[in-house]
């Protein structure tokens, strides 16, 4: 019989006691994440708790092929930049960013105050991430990380006999 400490470590995180770890890149990224799912029962499942610095952002623009994701500004204000706009988010909002080419997106801390979000997301594989600003293509699968840059592609038949 399972005990209700054995449920509440298998399914339950808290954002507020969750360790976090610091993604810095000058000069653009600066956040904190937290998983929420690592080491839970959720499979299918992948969610975050964000915290992005005034003035950053936590990752680049983007669109997936095959993850949806969604985000909940939990605590501050800052802009999503999403289809080739800006828009204004603040706390209380829900995000939902389906998969696809029309909604690369990602969240900007345009504040002065740290922009707290949960982030979650579908974790479809294999999964095609396209970053518009840079020109790369990333391929994630288990097992396999692959980035490159659209333009380093090869033809079909490269090295088959």
């Amino acid at each position: 019989m399972t005990t209700p400490a054995e449920l509440r470590e298998r399914l339950i995180r808290n954002f507020n006691d969750a360790p976090r770890e610091r993604f810095l890149r000058a000069p653009r990224y600066d956040s904190e994440t937290a998983s929420m799912t690592k080491g839970t029962a959720a499979q299918q499942m992948g969610a975050s708790f964000d915290i992005v610095a005034p003035g950053q952002q936590s990752c680049p623009y983007h669109y997936h092929y095959a993850e949806e994701e969604m985000f909940i500004v939990v605590q501050g204000q800052g802009t999503l930049r999403v289809a080739g706009e800006l828009v204004p988010i603040k706390a209380g909002d829900v995000i939902s960013i389906p998969a696809g080419p029309e909604y690369p997106h990602h969240i900007i801390n345009t504040s002065d105050a740290p922009l707290h979000y949960l982030s979650i997301s579908t974790q479809k594989e294999p999964e095609i991430c396209v970053y518009p600003d840079s020109g790369k293509v990333g391929s994630f699968a288990p097992g396999l990380r692959l980035l490159q840059r659209k333009e380093a592609g090869l033809d079909y038949w490269d090295g088959e006999a």
